[in-house]
Parts: C-alpha cells; sequence; structure tokens
C-alpha cells in the first residue's frame, strides 16, 4: 500500500473534477459533452416531491396515461434543467452564476429516458473591475440525440490580469 497523504498536506491535492480556468483562459467556441444519465421513477417522484411539484402530468400514472396528450408521465421540467446542466458542473471557484436567458423545454422527457448535455462556450466580454462576463449554451438531449432543453447560462469570472480591462469596463449608467 502506498504511503498516506498526512491531512495537513490534504489541501494541496488538485480537487478532482474541478476547474481553476480564468477569464482569459474561457475558449469561445470550445464544446464538452457530459456522460449520459438515466432518470428512474424513483428519483422523478423524489424530485416533485422536493419542489411540491404534483401536477397531474409528473405525478399521476392514471391520469397521465388516460387523459394525458402524451400517454405516460413526465420527467418535470425543472428537474431537466437540474440535472441537465448539473451534468456539466464543473466547480470553478473563479466563476459566479450570473443568471440564465433563453430557457426552453423543446420537448418532453419521460421516466426512464436516458440524458447529456452539450456545452459551448459563446462569447465573452469584459464586465466588472475583477471580473468579466462570459456566456455558455447548454443543450440537452434525450436518448440517441433528440434536443429537449435549451439554456443559456451568463457567469462571471475573474481575470487573471485586471488591469488589462480597466479601459473596457462597462460603465454604469
Amino acid at each position: 500500500m502506498p504511503e498516506s497523504t498526512p491531512p495537513a498536506l490534504h489541501q494541496e491535492i488538485k480537487v478532482w473534477n474541478a476547474e481553476d480556468w480564468l477569464y482569459e483562459e474561457f475558449e469561445v467556441g470550445r464544446k464538452d459533452r457530459s456522460i449520459r444519465r438515466t432518470i428512474s421513477e424513483g428519483e422523478a417522484m423524489l424530485f416533485n416531491s422536493l419542489v411540491l411539484d404534483m401536477h397531474p402530468y409528473v405525478g399521476d400514472d392514471i391520469f397521465a396515461k388516460e387523459k394525458g396528450i402524451f400517454g405516460r408521465r413526465l420527467v418535470a421540467g425543472s428537474m431537466v434543467f437540474s440535472y441537465g446542466l448539473g451534468l456539466m458542473a464543473h466547480n470553478n471557484v473563479n466563476t459566479f452564476s450570473y443568471g440564465y436567458d433563453k430557457l426552453r423545454f423543446i420537448k418532453p422527457v419521460f421516466i426512464g429516458d436516458t440524458i447529456y448535455t452539450i456545452r459551448t462556450n459563446l462569447g465573452k466580454q469584459p464586465k466588472y473591475k475583477d471580473m468579466g462576463l462570459v456566456r455558455v449554451s447548454y443543450e440537452v438531449f434525450k436518448n440517441e440525440g433528440e434536443l429537449v432543453l435549451y439554456c443559456e447560462h451568463l457567469q462571471t469570472v475573474k481575470y487573471r490580469y485586471p488591469e488589462n480591462f480597466k479601459d473596457q469596463v462597462l460603465q454604469k449608467g
């Protein structure tokens, strides 16, 4: 067995699945794809109960089969959004969420569907004295590639060299 790292040195080990890029390293046009995951009935119902969403289309199998326009229960859109973006979570300590634009639920997702996400770096612009603004798109697909959700995420990101952007910072007004 290899020698164990003393606890006092644990903080020096890079965190797995974490990123530490800064504004200057954000590469416009870059695409990343997540792993896939299948959404089970149990987790769908747990999510519904946690967020108090018991709409008949997501919580009532009999209604969905007998009266629903899809003939089966849906996964809540907020769950698809959460899971789709969670699949691409990067845990970058230099970025901060600024908000979401253009959120669209394009196609229904059903219990048992498998989803994955493609993130595309769309653009960046200087914004504040110490941080720029970046925009990425998230496209969530189900099964073999049917687009089900689209949104754009805005994030502020620390500059590596803030002095390089002092003349480009957006003025208040």
